[in-house]
């Protein structure tokens, strides 16, 4: 059991320095454009695109470094039908708005306690910046790291403790990774059941491309749709683009909420291998310190 404690406080180190790593090349990278030409930094597209290279890219080797002394599970590959595919999308669509309303609602609460609006960091990235910056770096790039890092990664090195605990952990850690309460909630949703989807397959592409048509939805074709139907006004144009893409996603919603009722006694066959698998996996050094940084940071974001 002592080895089983070490071997997730290594992971919580690891993920705490990816975290800290990323910070402080970014406050690096700013300061030396600030001396070049601190114009730079006012041009959001600019700077969504160095903060992607210093949460992804930067991080990857030092990541996979420090977990590469944890052995690894190998996972048995199996392919998804277009049917089973398709009822993945529609559950990934109906966790993704579940979550959003759930983080709406609280941040919003927060906002009339604190009598402040809480910000939406990721909002206010999709509004100002460039389409194309949101295409390549939220809907592609974003993605394949993230999956990488907490499906991949993750998953490979804790599976062997239980499917229900790795799910958990990957949920959990992928949540309070975006730093965010308003991201918080459908993340760890969505990171649970991207998890479960991962080790269902044994492929990480299945998981990417649901995390790709996610934020797909949100970054690009929720703008672009929002832009057609603001041009359009109150024509008839306009009223039959809302309809379709409005039922769309109902239909997308509430199929994806009837699969999830339908499959949720799947979900409770995920076993743990270890005794008390909270306590092991959570309480020991390396977790409770990346806990504890990002809670900070969560809660540093709802103040400001």
């Amino acid at each position: 059991m002592k080895e089983i404690r070490k071997n997730f406080s290594i992971i919580g180190f690891s993920y705490l320095a990816m975290g800290i790593t990323a910070i402080v090349v970014q406050l690096l990278i700013a300061m030396f454009i600030f001396n070049i030409n601190p114009t730079l930094l006012s041009n959001m597209d600019f700077t969504t695109a160095i903060s992607a290279i210093c949460q992804y890219a930067v991080p990857l080797p030092i990541l996979y470094l420090l977990l590469k002394k944890i052995k690894t599970t190998d996972i048995e590959k199996r392919k998804l039908t277009l049917k089973q595919f398709l009822i993945c999308l529609s559950i990934t669509f109906a966790l993704m708005y579940v979550g959003n309303i759930i983080g709406i609602g609280i941040t919003d609460l927060i906002g009339i306690i604190k009598q402040n609006q809480v910000i939406n960091p990721i909002k206010n990235l999709i509004t100002n910046s460039n389409l194309w910056i949101n295409l390549i770096i939220i809907s592609i790039i974003a993605p394949i790291f993230e999956e990488l890092f907490f499906r991949k990664f993750l998953i490979d090195k804790t599976l062997k403790y239980g499917a229900r605990i790795s799910v958990f952990l990957s949920a959990l850690m992928f949540a309070l990774f975006h730093g965010n309460l308003s991201q918080f909630f459908y993340a760890f949703l969505l990171g649970g059941f991207f998890a479960v989807v991962y080790i269902k397959t044994g492929n990480i592409i299945y998981p990417i491309i649901l995390h790709m048509a996610a934020n797909l939805s949100g970054s690009v074709v929720g703008v672009i749709m929002q832009g057609l139907i603001d041009a359009m006004g109150q024509t008839v144009i306009g009223g039959v683009i809302t309809l379709i893409y409005l039922g769309v996603l109902f239909i997308l919603v509430i199929a994806g909420l009837w699969y999830i009722i339908r499959s949720y006694g799947k979900v409770k066959e995920l076993k743990n291998n270890i005794e008390n698998p909270l306590k092991t996996s959570l309480l020991n050094v390396g977790m409770i310190l990346f806990i504890g940084f990002f809670i900070i940071e969560i809660v540093y974001s709802i103040m400001i």
